[in-house]
Order: C-alpha cells, then structure tokens, then sequence
C-alpha cells in the first residue's frame, strides 16, 4: 500500500492485479520540434479523446515563466509580477496541479534538455534549503562531486532548518508536494524520457551524490526523494510486466489462429511490441539497482532516524506493491535487522510495513522463513506486550467481584481480597508453559494489574498461613511459583523498568515515576524486614525457595532499619541467614547469603556494625572447623572416611562462597588451601570437589592481599611476599593442568588465565609502577601448556565431550552447559593473546578452526582476530597466513604431497583464506603492509623445500599458491607488481614455461598479481571519494547509460562470476577486480562475458550460500557514506551486498527465472550471545581497573 504522499496510479487490468495508469503523456510525445536526435523506445500516442479538451500550449499557461523568465546562463528571473518562477517556489506554494507543472518542464525538457535538467538540480538543491544555484556553465564543465562541495559552501551555517525539518502547515504540505511532483514526473515521462539513458542517468547521479554528503539536509532531502523515485519506477515496473504478459497473449492467441485468418503483420508488431517492452524493463532494472545498491543500502543504516525511517518505509511499500519481485527475503532482511533499532520510530515503521504484508494472506509462504527468524524480536515490542497483559487480565479476572471477594476475605480472616486472583495468576503460570521466566509475565501485567501485584501482605498471607476451611492448600510447586512472582514484582517496583530484553534501556524516571518507586520501595521494605525473617524459618531447609528469598533485601530501603526501630528484626533476619548457612552446602544458597551479608554491611548504613559482627562470628566458627577439619583430613591420609571429607568440603564450600565478597584475609584461608593442594599433587588422591574449592578460594585471597596493597602503602616486604605467594600458587595451578579430573584442570586453567591477566604488564599502568614486583610474564613452556589445553579441549566434536562425561544423559540441557564452558575456556585464553601477555602466533592455532568451529566459537574467534590486528596488524597478517601453513601441513601429512585439489579439504583452506581476507576491509592504504607480508610469508612457504626428485618436478608446497591467490585482491596495483617481482626470485626458467595442470597453483597466483593494470578500483582515497563514486559520470558528452553499464561490468562484475580455470601467463584473462560501482542486470551482463561456471566455494558460490554475511546481524548506523575512510577504520569486514534487482519473469518467460538466494538458512543464523564480565573476583578487578576484553564469558 502506498502512502498517502504518493497517490497510486489505478487502471483496471485483465490480470486482476492493480496497475498504473496506461494513459501516457501527450506533452511527452509531442514532437520535440527543434529536430534534437532522441531515441525514443515507448509505444506510439493514443489520439486524445473524443470529449478531452486540447492542452494549451506552454507558453499559455506556463505558471513559473519557464519559457519567458529564463536567463542565458540557466537561472530563473522574476517575471515582474511576483509569480513564483522556479520549480522549487511553484513545489512550495502548490497552487498549481502537479500534473500541469511536469508537463511544462517536459515541454521545456525538449527544446533544451541540458536547461531544464538545470532546473530540476537547482529544485533539489533548493529543495535541501541550499541558497546557492548551480549555474549552466557549472553543470556542463563540472562533475557532481565538485558541484554538491561548491553547494555545501552555500548553506546557512547559522540555522540547521531545511524545508522537511521547518514546522508550519505550508512546509508540511511543502513534503507532500514535494512527493507529489517526484511521482507524477516519473508516470508523465514513463513512456519515452525516461528510456533516453540521459534524465535519469543525470537524476540518479546527483540524488546518489547528495545523499553521500555529510550535510544532513543534503542527505534527507536526496534519501526521501530517491525513495519516492524508486517507488515510482516500482509501479512501472509493474506496469510493464503486466503489458508484456498482456502482449504475450496477445501474440499466442494470434499465432495459434488458422494460417488464412493469421495476420503476419500483427505478428510483428506484437513482436516488435514484446521486445520494446522488454528493454525498457531491463532499463528499468538498472535504474532501480543504481537507486537500491547506490542509496538504499547506505542511508538505511544511516545515522539520522528519520532518515532510516524513510527507507524502511518505502521498502515496504514496494514489497506490498510488487510481491513477486521485493517479497522475498534478500529485502526483508533489512527490515527484521532495522527491528533492532534504537529509535522507536524507525522500529514503529518496520512493524507497520509488516502489518501491510501479513494481512494478505497470499503472502504468508513468503513470509514463513522470516517470521521464523525474526518472531521473537517482532513480538517483543513495549506495545504489545502492554496489550498481551491486558488481553490476560481481562481474560483470568473478567469474573472478578471486588465486594463478594472482600467478603469472604472478611470471612475466612484474610487482610486482602486478592487471594483468588493471585491463586489463579499462578496457575496460568505454571499450565501456560509459554514462558519460564515470571519476570517477563509480571512486566506485562505491571499496568493493567499493578495493585494486585503489589499486594505483597495477600502473597505473604498465602505462603505463611494455614489455609482456612474451603481453601486449598497450595502445592509445593504453586509456592514455588509464587515466590518467584513475589521477587519478580519487588524488583520491578523497587528498580521502575522492565527486565532484559524489554524496551531499549533503563530511562529517565519522571518526578511522579520517581515518587512511586520511593514510596513502593518504603512499602516493600517496612511489609518485609517483618516477614522475611518468618518466610526464610518455613522454608529454611528448601534451597531452591531459600535462594529466592535471599534476594529481597537488596531492594530494602536500608535506613528504614534504624529510623523505624527495626533492630529486633534484623536480628532475627540474621539468625535466619546463619542457620540457612549452617544447613546448606549448595553454592547458589552460601552465594545468596554472602551477597546478603555484603549488602547489609554497607559502610553507608548505620546498622553496618552489628552486621559485622554477626558476620565475622560466623566466619569465625566456619574458619575454626575448617583448620580442624583439614588437620584431620591430612593426618588420616588414604585411610580418610567419606566423613572426614564432607567436612572438609563443607566448611571449605561456605568460605569460598563468603570470600568472593568479603575480605577473609585475617582468617589466613590460604594456607590450609595450599597445603590440601600440594597434598593431592604429591600423593594424587586428593578429591576433586575439595581440590576445585581450594583452587577458587586461594585464587580470591590472592586477589583481596592485592586490594590490600594497591589501597595502601606497599614495602618491598609487602610486595615481595605477595610475590612468593603468587609464584607459588600458579605453580600449583600449572601442575594441575596435568591433573586425572577434567573439573580440577578446567579450574586451574581458568584461574591460571585469570592471574596471567592482573598480573601483567597492565597491573603497572596507572601511576602503578612501584607494584613492577608483582608481574609476572609466562614463559614459553607455560604457554605452551595452555595452548594445548584448549586444543585437546575446546576444539573437539560433542560426540567426544559427551562420551568423556561419564553418567550424563546426553540431553540437550548438557551439550548446552558443556559447550558454555568450552567458550569460556576459549575466551579466556583469548585475552592472554588480545592482551599480549601470550605471545600473538599463538593464535593461529585458533584461528585455523575458524570454519570449522565457526557456530561454537566463530564470535570469539572473530573478536580475537580483529584485536589482535587493532594491535599489530603486520603480526596478524603472519599470524593469519601462519595459521593456513599448519592446515596446508597437516593436509600433507595425511594426503601427501599430491594433494587434489577439487577435495573438500582444500576448498575449506581456501574458504579460511577468503574469510580472511574478507576482514581486512576495504581500506587497502590501512592494509597496504600487513597484506604484503602476508604474501612474503606465503611465498617463502611454497618455495621453502626443494622436491627431491629434481627441479623439473614442482616443490611440495607449491599448491598453497592457490591458498594465497585469496589475499591478490587486497594488493594495491603497484604492490601487486612488487609482489609478482618477488615471486619471481623464486622461479626458475623452467617454472615459468611449465603449462601442465600440477604447476597450476603457480599459473592461478601469477596471474592474480598481473591482473588489475591501470583499472584496479579497490584502491580506495580518504575524503570525498566513495565507493559511489563511480556512478556519478560527467554530464557533458555521457556515453548511454546501458553501454556504459557494459563496459564497467565487463571488469568489475567478474569478480562476483570468476573461477579458478585459470590461463597460461602469455594469455592473461580480464582483469578480475571487486568494486562497489553499481553491477548490471545478470541477463545483460552474460550477453557481453563469456560463459563462467561458478565453481563450488568460489566467490559467487560462496555468497549464495551461506545466506546472511556474518557481519550482518545488526547494522551500524553511520552519518556518511560506509566507504569513507573515517569509518573503514571501525571496520573489520564490510557488509558487501551482492544483491541485484532481479524483477521475475512475466508467465510466458520463465527460462529467465533464476533461485535466489535463502538469506534465512538456519546455518546461517549465528547468534552471537551475550557477552558480561566474569563475575568471579568482579569487584576487585575493577579497583585496578583492567579493562577486560568484550569476549569474557560467564555462563
């Protein structure tokens, strides 16, 4: 459905199908009169109708003095009168039909093309609020970059208003008009101007110029009217395929008549007919790619909403106008990632572009892998989740009657009313079965049921009273349940916004939002300090309840303790806490209380000293029985019973889980910890539950001395036996690396990468560097270890884990959780290498699984790789290529020297290699060095051994040639030809004669450094120029737009068509270059190029099948253009849309069908998770304020 600023054009059909106006423009095939050669290619002129009146010829009713008002040099006079005499006034003012203006400028478009295309210029330039004019002689001599900068210098530095942004109702009806006069040029000229490869060619250019300024007005202004543009060549587009279905038909039924009724010159004409109409659809192709590749791709992303908003629009206007050719999901991928944007406007314009889809139910199988990919975050927004509460509150209370409830509340000695409806909330939660998290059920019920959810005494009532005769008692699930909806509502009342996942961020509170959090959160704190302590007495011995309970107090309001003399209950809450901590050895239990503990002895509360104190009584009596516990352990030895060790990992248990958030230090934990750990090194009999809590309870007291001293006032003693303590204990956790159970090892790993990490280098940043004691660097054998360790258990297949846990059903929920520890594993060890603590070819061991693990670990390896280069990109590149030499080694060891080279094997190193490649970006200045070491180190590798059998035979690596053709088209053209020369150093006469297929890698790698010459376009120049840049053609003496086409895709689309059938040095093919300059149809194309079969994981193969380009999953929205240079620094590996507008073939053409690509693959669909620091030792890596790396996993 089109909007309301671009009026549909309707005509009834044969087809069924709503259609533009056939009527044509009788302005538009007047004779031009003046005898200009015009190519004209629409169908002949009806005569006008019998009761039509006739036009008056411009000169009579010109309203804008087009023809008498016109000055030598292309400007507007004023006619004297104080009529509006530019296309820009007579826009704004809109007292003319817009039909009539079109036609005046097609009549001035005649007599002189190159004037009044002057006009149109100066009507977008105005049209952006420009002062300034561009002049003929300017038009004729300068290219459209020059003349947008001259335009840029006009504007009025002092005002950022432009006519779409100015308020008042003569500029609002100034944008419909503005869209009026866009659509009503396209359907006057639709038949003849718009085929002559100079109007639009020439209006393109510059919209697509404009909208690469940084000038927001330029930008806005060319973005909608290029928009508007595209949805009127979308409705003639439309037009035309179903004139030539229609001609088809006509031409079938003609021909199939009797050979004497037959008449042959109908024939022809029909023909003749067919053929017209399908070069102007070809025309029609190429214009709409220009606009999609040229502007869309770009603006859509942009960083103005409103702007984004605009293009989200229109596409889903053409999706709805033309289904068979925008209804697929090359463009509605733009829409599902433009649903993630952070403006509501631009996400409100998605939505409603899918409500015009999903109404028509033709269009559903259309929609299915969409919907698919995309329903979660479709369904997510604020608004309806807003009207699923509602829909749910009338549905489960629509029978409520407040006075009968109230009743029998009274009856049966209940304070509240509510108890049923709260009974029967927590039956929908529990049989729905929709959604586990109560979190996101209370947010969406918060505005239309928010007194019953805050009704914490009705909740309190029905999980501590008896229930009274005619109740039912509520199940231990049902409390359960209604427990987890007490915490869930506390924390929405007490926090005022909704939970993860729900709306874009926290927002600022109004002063009455704010006064409802406070006076909510005064009432949850007076209601539960009271009832607590009696909740955590009944269901003291359940961990699951108990652990949920545990996290009210850190919504309290903690001053109302002493203000409203509450000090009995917070003896009683911490009596509970203690004997909770007493009973229970499950680690989310003890984290609960210790995190409870944490927040009551705030410094900034005044009952911080008799928290204390129960806290360090406790910690007393747990330290006590743990040096007792372990003295017995260690004497008994082998001979210790299942007693002596539960104690032991009891007590050791609770002290962890209280010294990740308190400072245990006085308590001296440490050294019982070291002593049990030595002990199972040297006698290799310790327990593992005990050897994994001793590692994280060492590691946290190592990390409260350094607080200790990095808060103080450090002697060298201080420091030096800090660093015995230090030394000492990685020793341990490297030993442990060797140890029989995968829990201990995993543990020592983590916690070895963890105290690499502080104690670097970065421990000294910061006016630190008094604590140079403290840093230890590892040395090449412990990093080696660690490297080995992540192969032999991060890169392995499921199948292997799974077997390797002995016990465990291979469920979904474990594969899960395994795989959430390999990534962290990996992710730990990532930031060694990121933060050059290990040393940097490490990497390549990663790296090289890249593919392979690319679903498992395909973000983190991709953070790393794109780190690793932001801090040295020439070490990268040797680390990349490096990476390719041990896949290309191994493959030797398993296949030989000969290897195939159609294997599955060598096209997945050659996939590698183009991936790599691809994340060098398009800035090859930036680039320029890592790219030619790169192709140094794989050079030296092909020719490093000789082959024993003698210089006629090729040497055995020689075939990693063609691993490295993937990198040629990342050279500069003058770097290619240094590279080629460098090649040659290595070759010998008789290499370069060879023409046999085994010196094919050579023959493939030579010819992509001699290809490219003077044409080679990837060379990319800081300012102004774009990859656009090549669209904007000089206006004076342009060749025709389809041979120009011609001549640019004859280079530059063969990049997306090349294989690897290569030539012989003397017969070098075409260059073969990648650009960004907008490609020709496919079906023009393949008339000038030789037939090219795409080869399986070469370039073209490779982008139609893997669907989404992995750096698509949400665009960054820029304020320039994506090619200039200021961004190419932020990028690591550029969205290249590959996507040609391809409008299907009309019933009797089908052998032009060609399959599209499904950008919904579900393998292609790589989530990246979330990413949060780890939370272990949390606050204390951030009081020397090491900045983790982004890739730190904690699942």
């Amino acid at each position: 459905m089109i909007t309301s600023e671009l009026p549909v054009l309707q005509d009834s059909g044969e087809s069924g199908q709503d259609t533009v106006s056939l009527s044509m423009s009788m302005s538009e095939l007047d004779d031009p009169g003046d005898g200009k050669s015009k190519k004209k290619r629409g169908r002949p002129g009806r005569p006008p109708a019998p009761n039509k009146k006739p036009r008056k010829s411009p000169l009579e009713k010109c309203p804008m003095g087009v023809q008498r008002g016109r000055k030598a040099n292309g400007m507007a006079q004023q006619n004297g009168e104080g009529d509006p005499v530019t296309l820009f006034e007579v826009v704004k003012q809109g007292k003319s039909a817009m039909q009539s203006v079109v036609d005046d400028w097609i009549e001035s478009y005649k007599q002189d093309r190159d004037l009044a295309l002057l006009d149109l210029i100066n009507f977008f330039i105005q049209c952006s609020g420009c002062k300034g004019t561009v002049r003929i002689e300017m038009f004729r001599n300068m290219q459209n970059a020059e003349i947008i900068r001259k335009m840029t210098e006009e504007f009025d530095e002092d005002s950022g208003d432009y006519p779409l942004t100015i308020s008042g109702p003569l500029w609002k009806k100034f944008r419909y008009n503005f869209c009026e006069f866009i659509c009503v040029l396209i359907r006057q000229c639709q038949y003849s101007i718009i085929y002559d490869e100079y109007m639009m060619d020439t209006v393109i250019s510059l919209l697509t110029g404009l909208s690469d300024s940084q000038v927001r007005a330029f930008r806005h202004t060319s973005t909608l009217a290029a928009m508007k543009l595209m949805t009127a060549l979308v409705n003639v587009a439309l037009n035309l395929s179903i004139n030539q279905d229609n001609t088809q038909r006509q031409y079938e039924a003609e021909r199939n008549k009797m050979v004497g009724k037959r008449a042959n010159e109908k024939l022809e004409l029909l023909l003749q007919r067919r053929k017209e109409l399908q070069e102007n659809q070809d025309e029609i192709e190429n214009m709409m790619n220009s606009i999609f590749k040229g502007i869309f791709v770009h603006r859509y992303r942009d960083a103005i909403a409103e702007i984004r908003a605009i293009c989200i629009e229109e596409i889903g206007v053409w999706m709805k106008m033309y289904s068979d050719a925008f209804l697929n999901d090359s463009y509605l991928k733009y829409v599902g990632w433009t649903l993630h944007d952070r403006q509501g406007e631009v996400r409100l314009k998605c939505l409603k572009a899918l409500q015009n889809l999903y109404t028509n139910r033709e269009l559903f199988p259309k929609l299915e892998l969409f919907t698919n990919r995309f329903k979660v975050r479709t369904i997510g927004s604020y608004a309806i989740r807003l009207a699923a509460g509602e829909f749910l509150h009338r549905k489960l209370f629509s029978r409520h009657d407040p006075q009968a409830e109230e009743a029998l509340a009274k009856r049966r000695g209940r304070s509240s009313p509510n108890g049923n409806l709260i009974r029967m909330l927590v039956l929908f939660f529990l049989e729905s079965e929709l959604h586990e998290h109560a979190a996101y059920l209370v947010d969406s019920l918060w505005e239309s049921s928010q007194e019953l959810l805050k009704d914490w005494e009705c909740m309190t009532e029905l999980l501590l009273e008896e229930p009274v005769q005619g109740e039912e008692v509520l199940s231990d699930r049902q409390e359960s349940a209604l427990i987890e909806l007490t915490i869930c509502t506390i924390r929405q009342a007490a926090e005022a916004h909704p939970p993860v996942g729900r709306g874009t961020g926290k927002r600022v509170l109004t002063a009455k939002e704010r006064k409802t959090q406070i006076d909510d959160k005064n009432k949850l704190t007076e209601h539960f300090i009271m009832a607590l302590p009696m909740l955590l007495s009944k269901y003291q011995t359940d961990a699951e309840k108990v652990a949920n309970l545990l996290q009210i107090p850190q919504y309290f309001d903690l001053d109302v303790y002493s203000a409203g003399r509450m000090e009995k209950h917070l003896d009683a809450l911490l009596k509970q806490i203690k004997f909770v901590v007493e009973k229970h050895t499950d680690m989310e239990v003890l984290e609960a209380c210790s995190k409870t503990y944490s927040i009551l002895c705030s410094e900034e509360y005044t009952i911080m000293n008799r928290v204390d104190i129960g806290r360090s009584q406790l910690i007393d009596e747990l330290a006590e029985r743990f040096n007792h516990s372990v003295e017995e352990l260690l004497q008994a030895g082998e001979e210790a019973d299942d007693d002596d060790i539960y104690n032991v990992l009891s007590t050791l248990k609770k002290l962890t889980a209280f010294h990740n958030a308190h400072d245990l230090t006085r308590w001296d934990l440490f050294g019982n910890c070291y002593r049990l750990l030595r002990t199972g090194i040297e006698q290799g009999s310790m327990p593992e539950q005990i050897a994994v809590q001793a590692l994280q309870c060492s590691h946290y007291s190592i990390l409260w001395q350094l607080v200790k001293i990095t808060e103080g006032a450090p002697s060298k003693d201080d420091l030096l036996a800090l660093r015995r303590v230090v030394k000492s204990f990685l020793a341990v956790c490297q030993q442990c690396l060797s140890n029989v159970n995968t829990p201990v090892k995993e543990q020592a790993f983590m916690l070895l990468c963890d105290l690499l990490m502080i104690f670097s280098h970065q421990l000294t940043t910061g006016s630190r560097e008094g604590l140079q004691p403290l840093v230890f660097n590892p040395d090449s054998s412990l990093q080696n270890e660690l490297l080995n360790f992540i192969l032999d258990h991060v890169f392995i297949d499921q199948d292997d884990e799974n077997q390797s846990i002995e016990g465990d059903e291979e469920d979904e929920a474990n594969k899960i959780e395994a795989l959430h520890k390999r990534r962290n594993l990996l992710a730990a060890f990532s930031k060694l290498i990121i933060y050059d603590i290990v040393d940097m070819p490490a990497a390549a061991d990663i790296f090289k699984h890249y593919m392979k693990y690319y679903n498992d670990y395909g973000d983190i390896i991709k953070e790393t790789l794109s780190k690793t280069r932001q801090t040295d990109k020439i070490l990268c590149a040797k680390t990349l290529i490096l990476s390719l030499q041990q896949l290309f080694n191994e493959l030797i060891q398993d296949q030989g020297p000969n290897l195939d080279r159609t294997s599955s094997h060598v096209s997945g190193i050659k996939e590698l290699a183009r991936r790599f490649a691809l994340t060098f970006g398009l800035d090859q200045i930036k680039t320029r060095e890592a790219v030619a070491t790169l192709h140094k180190d794989g050079i030296e590798f092909a020719f490093k051994y000789q082959n024993p059998k003698g210089p006629e035979y090729p040497p055995p690596n020689l075939a990693f040639l063609e691993v490295l053709c993937e990198f040629s088209s990342k050279l500069l053209r003058q770097d290619k030809k240094t590279v080629h020369s460098y090649l040659e150093k290595f070759m010998t006469e008789q290499m370069m004669e060879r023409r046999e297929d085994i010196w094919l890698p050579l023959i493939s790698y030579r010819n992509s450094l001699l290809t490219g010459g003077d044409e080679d376009r990837m060379s990319i120049t800081s300012g102004s120029s774009s990859s656009k840049a090549g669209s904007i053609r000089s206006k004076k003496g342009r060749p025709p737009m389809h041979k120009k086409r011609i001549e640019e895709e004859s280079v530059e689309s063969s990049w997306m068509m090349r294989n690897d059938t290569l030539q012989t040095p003397g017969a070098l093919q075409t260059p073969q270059l990648t650009s960004t300059v907008l490609r020709e149809n496919p079906r023009q194309a393949a008339e000038h190029l030789p037939e090219q079969n795409s080869e399986p994981g070469s370039e073209s193969d490779y982008v139609h099948k893997r669907g989404l380009m992995e750096d698509d999953a949400e665009p960054i929205f820029e304020d320039v253009m994506m090619s200039s240079r200021g961004q190419l620094e932020d990028m690591s590996e550029e969205f290249e849309d590959t996507m040609v507008i391809d409008l299907p073939p009309s019933r009797n053409r089908r052998e032009r069908a060609e399959l599209r690509p499904d950008f919904f693959d579900s393998a292609a669909m790589i989530e990246d998770e979330s990413v949060r620091m780890n939370r272990q030792g949390f606050n204390l890596l951030y009081k020397y304020r090491i900045t983790l790396p982004c890739i730190i996993f904690a699942e």
